[in-house]
């Protein structure tokens, strides 16, 4: 009989709302007890929070994938790193120590790049021109007193390989090589290139009373790949190693010079005739000594891909681009296969 009346109670409550809902909505008192009835009604019944937004799935994505053995490379040591992903593609007695001959400019040119005022106008010194005479190096021709801005000998140092270059930009940037070495020594270890150690700002090979090689510069084709990933991530290095050419005006403050690249994988080599271009070649570094052989430091594009790799210890300067390209078109050639995320 309870449940009954409270139903009514309840019907009759109600109906009376519904009835004076017109008529309170036109008077301030009314509106004010629809305003507290709806709140109350409100907290009782919190409103659902929305669900959010299902998120959009990340379609799949293909890489290069290895199928197979790398190709064999008589070389000290070769790497090959899809840059896309970081995957290995190819790890030959990559950890092995070996020298790297002017390879060593990479760095160079990273801490002149990120220490270094680009602006900066670097005198040369006989110091410089000195490091090529003595030690059979390749030249930028620098010219001692020409006055030659940190920017442009940049491509003097990696476009032809100038020693001149090296010793230049050592001094303008710390005072003096020993210093600048110093740097370098202390940024490879920050970079977490363990097995990497410089004696000089070139990469020459020095040599003590007796005409034996000095020892002390280092690295491994894994380091140096590393080094490489870093530096093309740097936008004026990677536009100054895919350059064919740089030209400077003479000025009142320095002759005119014309530096060409010696990558025989961006053009034309007289020293390497037999090299062909190879298609979306982007860079990097060459190097070459008695001790270290044909070095080369590579990277390319192709079909949205992009490959960086190294070879040490090439039986000679020609040699060292035909494993390169032997290595790309491998590494390019690789079946693609989709993987998720």
């Amino acid at each position: 009989m309870g449940r009954r009346v409270l139903a009514i109670v309840l019907l009759v409550v109600a109906i009376s709302i519904a009835i004076m809902t017109p008529v309170l909505a036109f008077t301030p008192i009314g509106r004010g007890l629809l305003h507290t009835f709806a709140a109350a009604t409100a907290t009782a019944t919190p409103l659902p929070t929305p669900l959010p937004p299902t998120p959009t799935p990340t379609p799949p994505k293909p890489v290069l994938t290895v199928v197979g053995a790398a190709p064999a490379l008589h070389v000290g040591a070769a790497y090959l790193l899809d840059d896309d992903t970081g995957h290995t593609l190819d790890d030959f007695h990559g950890e092995v120590p070996l020298p790297m001959a002017s390879t060593t400019k990479i760095m160079t040119a990273v801490i002149a790049i990120q220490a270094g005022n680009l602006d900066q106008e670097i005198t040369i010194k006989q110091d410089a021109i000195n490091e090529v005479n003595n030690n059979n190096g390749s030249s930028a021709q620098l010219k001692v007193g020409d006055q030659i801005t940190l920017k442009d000998l940049l491509y003097g140092l990696l476009l032809p390989s100038g020693d001149d270059a090296a010793i230049a930009i050592a001094d303008g940037i710390s005072g003096n090589t020993q210093s600048f070495v110093k740097v370098m020594n202390i940024f490879a270890y920050r970079l977490h290139l363990f097995q990497t150690h410089y004696i000089n700002s070139d990469g020459l090979t020095y040599y003590d009373a007796s005409n034996r090689p000095v020892p002390g510069n280092y690295t491994t084709a894994y380091d140096l790949v590393r080094l490489a990933q870093y530096a093309m991530k740097l936008p004026l290095f990677a536009e100054i190693v895919k350059s064919n050419e740089f030209n400077l005006a003479p000025s009142a403050h320095h002759h005119g010079y014309t530096w060409q690249t010696i990558n025989a994988l961006l053009t034309y080599v007289k020293e390497t005739p037999t090299v062909k271009v190879y298609p979306g070649a982007t860079g990097i570094k060459t190097g070459y000594t008695v001790e270290a052989g044909g070095c080369l430091v590579f990277s390319a594009t192709r079909n949205g891909h992009d490959l960086i790799g190294v070879v040490l210890g090439s039986a000679d300067r020609t040699s060292r681009f035909l494993d390169a390209v032997t290595l790309l078109n491998w590494g390019f050639g690789l079946p693609l296969k989709v993987t998720s995320g």
